[in-house]
């Protein structure tokens, strides 16, 4: 798949569809797990609101109390669930250990926490705060993924492993963003207190930190366990503690 050939969610749903019969006359076993997960599902947005229900709900009326939440936001804001193909498309695209979007829809846990953000989200910007601090706080709980609902993501992000991600109120994250486990993004101690920017395309590896009141330029990389507390420009890559930039395509000062 390229970049090119994303899809939009009508014919996404079509490929899920056909890889789920695909694995279900595989796997007998599993394809009966499947009817339920996606083939009694007549699109993207019912299979979706489902597994959101099902991953952060515990026992029948919560699970059905998240996916009423999720449809909702779906069918009150489509751009979310054609952002939410993106984000799933983009697994495929950086990830080489995965040839099919059946497998990180059901089994990638940073996936469904960054659709569970999404309906946080919106549930946040049309006055249901305490809903939308539910979800993130079920989100922490069972996928210990915690994005705030004030915080703002573009699309084609990849939560990658997504184990102990932390992200705060007010934080801004471009397009394509790729973020490893154990990544903390958050406001710094200083007053006024600010949240990071951080761009398009950029590549957080795990265990890093980003605080304060500061930039991430477009294709910038954070190496692994970096302490990120003052500008990263474009296309540079960080390491270290405190950071320190290498490779950078053109002098700091020009960035």
């Amino acid at each position: 798949m390229t970049a090119a050939a994303i899809m939009p969610s009508e014919s996404l749903w079509q490929t899920i569809r056909d890889e789920a019969q695909r694995a279900a006359a595989a796997d007998p076993m599993f394809g009966k797990a499947l009817v339920g997960l996606i083939l009694a599902h007549d699109d993207f947005t019912a299979a979706l609101s489902d597994l959101i229900g099902r991953r952060l709900g515990d026992g029948a009326a919560e699970r059905e109390r998240f996916a009423t939440f999720s449809r909702d936001a779906f069918g009150s804001q489509p751009d979310l669930i054609e952002t939410a193909g993106r984000d799933l498309q983009a697994i495929v695209l950086r990830d080489p250990a995965i040839a099919g979007v059946l497998a990180p829809l059901l089994h990638f846990k940073g996936y469904v926490a960054l659709q569970a953000w999404r309906v946080s989200n919106w549930l946040w910007h049309h006055d249901h705060r305490d809903a939308a601090l539910l979800f993130q706080n079920e989100a922490s709980n069972v996928l210990q993924v915690s994005i705030h609902p004030a915080a703002s993501l573009g699309s084609s992000v990849y939560l990658d492993h997504a184990t102990g991600i932390v992200i705060g109120a007010n934080v801004v994250i471009g397009d394509a963003a790729t973020i490893l486990q154990n990544v903390s993004i958050g406001r710094g101690t200083e007053l006024p207190a600010r949240s990071p920017r951080i761009g398009r395309g950029v590549f957080i590896g795990s265990g890093a930190t980003i605080l304060g009141n500061v930039q991430i330029g477009d294709f910038a990389k954070i190496g692994a366990d970096t302490v990120v507390t003052s500008d990263v420009p474009r296309g540079c890559t960080a390491i270290g503690n405190p950071a320190r930039l290498i490779n950078c395509p053109e002098p700091a000062s020009a960035a």
